[in-house]
């Protein structure tokens, strides 16, 4: 009788001619590439140092396509944007010590958004690692340590026989629910040093599943089933496990009004008469979900965006949905279900009862209407215009990728996403400089699309290198730059609090100027002419800028009320 574990993959003939007569010439380097290959990746993104120079001179020899940025956090945000588009682990190559550290921002962004991104790292040599102070260039006491409280798992190597278990048990971790970046790190000379180890010719990796527990998704089941006024609030969660067409199905099986968090743009089509779009900024939407006797929360910790600034205080039960453990109940107490989005929903799916509720499109259309009413009473025609002008000029299945800036705030609450998976931000961790390079990262993922980049100009001034990015490469980006002459949102908000703003205000180069110099077309524009001229840059192929200076203002918030 034979056992599932008796079995034993047999190696091919061409397996075994590899491993009997391995090609001259590979190091550790090769183990590493040839991993990833095995793994299924296709493309990398990095920037080169002294001590990985073992990993980037084994690409030459490798299929695998390298997108090299200028600045190691423009290369994590670009991995972190094709991690997202593509829903595989985007390999990152970093050098030791600043280089690596200068990618912490942009893996925090990643962890905080949950994209799947496999960070690999050289190391000082092997005699280095343990804490002693030897003086090898780079040297840091625990190189590790400045990353575990950053990504989902460390993994160190220590000699060339660990490469490929390693890079598997990272790629399975990044894609294991919630994904996430990941870290792997190996030292200079085991890089180098020839390897007597076979090519690596497979490396099967895969996720883990976190499906729901049967007797909490059936206790759910019921209380949507019985609710009166059900409601439901879909994060970034669902639109990572691709969940967004389940959860129309069962919103409409429950008649259940749904809003968009800001990570989860486009999660619940925007135009859907049980669509409360993604005004959860305002207290005409907090107060709606507030009142709602069952709130079934997907894919979202209910932070601090998306509680309109822990205002948010539920009066009804809360069923939670989230695959980050750390963040189940973390804010509220809830039916909390440790699952993937998409597994917990299809098994509500599977069990609640279909209800009918002919008033609930009414109430979405009486919140949507006191929203707009609020708007349109603060006269902000110019900031609506521009941000419906994107919207005319973006095609419907492109991708945007939006910095912290005032226009991509609007974005949050008003932008149509059209489809999942395509309006991206900065807002998990909410650093400066995300837009342009992710959006690079984006373009090499599909370049069936154009991708569109907006930044303000204050955001701009971190990116300015990947215009040689662009360039190099061809990448089909068109990058907003919405120039006020400062950090805008941090302008408006000193101002508010102190009367008047300090360190807010930027010298600034010529923007248009700077993009020719680089290559790359540009165009200064107006509110007028915005929507021709980024449709038409948007039309063209490679990479594209155009500025719009403008001084757009925020909508009031409600939170402070």
């Amino acid at each position: 009788m034979t056992h599932d574990h008796d079995l034993v993959l047999r190696p091919t003939a061409a397996q075994t001619e590899a491993a009997l007569n391995p090609p001259p010439g590979r190091n550790g380097g090769d183990l590493v590439v040839e991993t990833l290959a095995g793994l299924g990746a296709t493309t990398v993104f990095g920037l080169p140092g002294q001590h990985a120079l073992g990993m980037f001179d084994a690409l030459r020899r490798s299929d695998l396509r390298y997108i090299g940025l200028r600045v190691e956090n423009n290369a994590g945000f670009a991995a972190d944007a094709y991690g997202r588009i593509t829903g595989e682990a985007a390999p990152l190559l970093l050098s030791t010590g600043p280089g690596a550290l200068t990618s912490l921002a942009a893996l925090q962004e990643a962890r905080a958004a949950s994209a799947p991104v496999l960070a690999i790292s050289s190391q000082v040599p092997t005699a280095g690692l343990g804490g002693g102070r030897h003086g090898y260039l780079h040297e840091l006491p625990d190189q590790a340590a400045s990353f575990r409280g950053v990504v989902k798992s460390v993994h160190t190597v220590r000699t060339q026989s660990q490469i490929p278990s390693a890079i598997a048990e990272a790629w399975t971790s990044a894609l294991t629910a919630p994904h996430g970046p990941v870290w792997v790190e190996i030292p200079q000379d085991v890089l180098l040093s020839e390897t007597p180890i076979p090519v690596v010719t497979g490396g099967d990796a895969f996720p883990e599943e976190l499906p729901p527990r049967p007797e909490l998704t059936a206790l759910a089941a019921d209380l949507l089933s019985r609710a009166e006024r059900p409601a439901v609030i879909a994060g970034g969660g669902v639109v990572r496990a691709d969940a967004s067409r389940k959860l129309r199905q069962l919103a409409e099986r429950l008649q259940a009004p749904v809003v968009t968090t800001f990570g989860g743009k486009g999660a619940f089509p925007w135009t859907h008469p049980l669509s409360l779009q993604s005004w959860l900024e305002d207290r005409h939407t907090t107060d709606f979900l507030e009142d709602a006797d069952v709130l079934l929360v997907v894919g979202s910790g209910l932070g601090e965006l998306s509680s309109n600034y822990h205002t948010f205080k539920p009066r009804g039960r809360v069923v939670q949905i989230e695959a980050d453990l750390g963040k189940l109940e973390s804010n509220h107490p809830a039916l909390g279900i440790h699952a993937d989005a998409r597994l917990a929903v299809q098994a509500l799916l599977e069990t609640v009862d279909e209800r009918t509720d002919p008033a609930a499109p009414e109430r979405v259309r009486a919140v949507l209407d006191k929203v707009h009413e609020r708007i349109a009473s603060q006269e902000l025609t110019l900031e609506q215009d521009v941000l419906a002008a994107v919207r005319r000029a973006l095609p419907a299945g492109a991708p945007s990728f939006w910095d912290m800036t005032i226009l991509a705030y609007w974005a949050w609450s008003a932008f149509d996403a059209k489809a999942p998976n395509t309006m991206h931000s900065a807002q998990g961790a909410g650093g400066l400089g995300y837009g342009f390079p992710a959006a690079l990262g984006a373009a090499a993922a599909d370049p069936t699309h154009p991708v569109l980049a907006v930044s303000g100009d204050g955001g701009a001034l971190y990116s300015i290198a990947e215009l040689a990015t662009a360039r190099q490469y061809d990448l089909n980006v068109t990058w907003l730059i919405v120039d006020d002459g400062g950090y805008g949102i941090l302008r408006e908000y000193m101002t508010d609090t102190f009367g008047q703003p300090t360190a807010t205000e930027l010298t600034r180069p010529d923007y248009v100027a700077l993009a020719e110099s680089f290559g790359v077309p540009g165009v200064r524009t107006s509110p007028e002419a915005l929507e021709a001229d980024l449709a038409k840059a948007l039309a063209a192929p490679g990479p594209s800028v155009v500025v719009l200076p403008a001084v757009l203002r925020m909508f009031a918030p409600t939170h402070l009320d």
